[in-house]
């Protein structure tokens, strides 16, 4: 089914299977031309992760060093004071971020703690970022209570398919998940849902996860596509290396599935080359997180991502309000005339 708006949610995985199998020119072509349809392609929304409270999870993701069940030498912290969280967000801001994203290492927030959450997002909504938390499973009064207090997105990643699930995590199910996402779009926030690349999971796996995102009700508005990053201690420190080339088809299928939503290169950038992470852009990756630390696995210093940008002519997305994105249409459309004539006149 294809709404007003050109996005499906129809997918078949027969459909998504043929993308993966093209070959790699014709599949970033086409994921090329969705991407310039619908973004500048020479802009990248620029997010800031901030753990604000770190350690001792109740969960056994296999992948996180958070969790209380690995010994990862981590460093416990108990929730950030409100007052440093806005600075923080302060400092993200003057880098040149739009979007201010506070995660906690939780199953799911408790009623204590949600005070502390809720004047974070107040007062992070006021310095004029968005805001984005992660809190691990929500109840439906736990979204409501956020999205009155002006929580603009919530993440809360599927991490890989249904059938890979329970090999990765056992302390909830997928249709938790599922149910949390329902819950967040029921409160009317945007929804930030993706996963996590290189944990031993079959190429079947990675097209039953983008299959499970590209046929929700509404598809995420934000997508991030991890590179597992290994870290001692883990189950999965030692698992086999995805092949790069593999992690780019899987930016470029998400980009043609999910045509309007920014596909976020997110947890690997630090191994990855520039060349890369180039190509990922190509692909049609538009969005990054900022900054030194993601969580608790280091990220690109944000010098690194600047001198990037430069030598590829990308430049951070500023923010635009709902009232402006017709015109933000407009000119991209503006901007693909142009560069057909170009192209046009070239060939002649």
């Amino acid at each position: 089914m294809q709404t007003g708006n050109g996005v499906r949610n129809d997918w078949s995985e027969q459909e998504v299977r043929a993308l993966f199998e093209l070959p790699f020119n014709d599949l970033l072509f086409q994921a090329q031309t969705i991407h310039r349809a619908n973004f500048d392609p020479n802009q990248v929304q620029v997010s800031t992760l901030l753990s604000i409270k770190t350690g001792s999870c109740p969960e056994d993701c296999k992948y996180c060093p958070q969790s209380a069940h690995y010994d990862t030498g981590l460093e416990k912290q108990r929730l950030m004071e409100v007052e440093a969280v806005l600075a923080k967000a302060q400092q993200a801001k003057a880098a040149g971020s739009t979007r201010f994203c506070m995660g906690a290492a939780w199953k799911h927030p408790s009623d204590r703690d949600m005070p502390h959450v809720l004047a974070m997002v107040k007062g992070v909504k006021a310095l004029g970022l968005e805001t984005c938390m992660t809190l691990g499973m929500l109840k439906e009064s736990q979204a409501q209570q956020l999205a009155e207090a002006g929580l603009d997105y919530y993440n809360h990643n599927l991490d890989t398919s249904p059938e890979f699930y329970d090999k990765i995590i056992t302390t909830r199910t997928y249709q938790d998940r599922l149910d949390t996402l329902g819950h967040v779009r029921d409160a009317g926030m945007k929804i930030c849902s993706g996963g996590i690349l290189g944990m031993g999971e079959t190429a079947k796996d990675r097209i039953g996860l983008l299959l499970q995102l590209a046929n929700l009700p509404q598809q995420p508005e934000s997508v991030p596509i991890n590179m597992l990053v290994k870290v001692a201690g883990t189950p999965l420190e030692q698992v086999e290396d995805l092949d790069p080339l593999e992690f780019i088809r899987m930016i470029a299928v998400a980009r043609i599935l999910m045509p309007k939503s920014h596909v976020r290169l997110s947890a690997g950038r630090e191994q990855m080359s520039d060349e890369l992470q180039a190509m990922a852009f190509f692909a049609g990756a538009n969005s990054i997180f900022y900054g030194e630390c993601l969580l608790t696995t280091p990220n690109p210093e944000s010098h690194r991502d600047l001198q990037l940008f430069k030598r590829l002519g990308i430049n951070p997305e500023q923010r635009i309000e709902e009232s402006d994105a017709a015109q933000q249409q407009a000119i991209v459309r503006e901007i693909q005339a142009q560069q057909d004539d170009a192209l046009f006149y070239s060939a002649s």
